[in-house]
């Protein structure tokens, strides 16, 4: 029996939520909020379409009773303040890191082996936050990040060359912000092919920089933070721990001495299975992609650095 909890039922949470429940992910799911009525209400409609979606995963709503999501074997951390037009993810840092800490705590009080996947924003700090406040190992705190700007780059470049998207290969690296992440156009492929035997330099540009605006775009357009690719992206890294799929997904990991990095957590390709993040693989980056890197972890850095400066770690 495999059990999800999902920590805030908001768009994103309630998404990740009802994503995990009609993919049939985990037999239970937990949907938990502090505020009344509100993870009830949404475990409630979700459920409501398991006869017309044809799922048989068990959806129950809670109002702040850790208790109820007791032997979870993977955490979603979704809730904190959302980000606004104009916000960026940096100037959330304050609130949501007092919210991660508590939920993440409350949660591992009652499931004290439970992996644990960070969401909420902004993302990398939160999941270094994690780490370095609630003694667990590396392999068990994951930041989603990579997960959802690697889709939407995939998104992207099927668009660019009017293909069918799950055809399309491709990795972005780095932070998860929109000067931080590093959409690997070299590395993209189509079947296989460089996507540079079908796309132009100067295409391969736009599609670069359409992805690393990629969650400032939705923000713009809806008014708030987008909800169903970042939802869908924590069920797909929980789909690959809960069934043990060892897919090479790209997340915030800690690292101890990959690609040169110590002391950070930021996207790079990892295995995830069963335990959580199983390997890191290191790519061979050319020297215009190191520099990228580089300065994507100085940014990192820089973030983490506000945590250390407010005593929050």
């Amino acid at each position: 029996m495999s059990k999800v909890t999902v920590v805030g039922a908001g768009n994103v949470g309630a998404t990740c939520a009802n994503v995990l429940a009609v993919n049939e992910v985990a037999n239970e799911v937990v949907l938990i909020d502090i505020k009344e009525g509100f993870a009830e209400g949404k475990a409630m409609d979700i459920m409501q379409t398991a006869q017309l979606m044809g799922f048989d995963t068990v959806v129950t709503g809670v109002t702040g009773d850790y208790s109820k999501t007791a032997n979870s074997d993977v955490v979603v951390i979704t809730s904190g303040l959302p980000r606004k037009p104009g916000m960026t993810r940096e100037e959330l840092i304050g609130v949501n890191a007092g919210i991660v800490k508590s939920v993440a705590e409350s949660a591992l009080k009652y499931s004290p082996n439970a992996i644990l996947i960070i969401v909420s924003n902004p993302m990398d700090p939160m999941a270094y936050l994690a780490l370095n406040t609630l003694g667990l190992p590396r392999n068990r705190v994951i930041g989603m990040g990579g997960a959802l700007d690697s889709s939407r780059f995939k998104y992207y470049l099927s668009q660019a060359m009017d293909c069918n998207q799950n055809e399309v290969e491709g990795l972005v690296i780095g932070g998860h912000g929109d000067t931080t992440m590093i959409p690997l156009t070299r590395l993209a492929t189509y079947k296989g092919i460089p996507v540079s035997t079908f796309l132009s330099e100067e295409k391969l540009e736009e599609v670069a920089k359409a992805t690393m605006v990629g969650g400032a775009t939705l923000t713009g357009l809806l008014g708030t933070s987008a909800w169903m690719a970042p939802g869908a992206a924590a069920s797909y890294l929980t789909e690959s721990i809960i069934k043990n799929q060892k897919k090479m997904i790209v997340c915030a990991a800690s690292l101890e001495g990959e690609y040169g990095m110590n002391d950070i957590m930021i996207g790079v390709p990892c295995i995830i299975g069963s335990n959580g993040i199983e390997n890191i693989i290191e790519l061979e980056l050319d020297a215009k992609e190191k520099e990228q890197l580089a300065a994507s972890e100085k940014a990192v850095r820089a973030t983490n650095a506000i945590l250390k400066e407010m005593k929050l770690i």
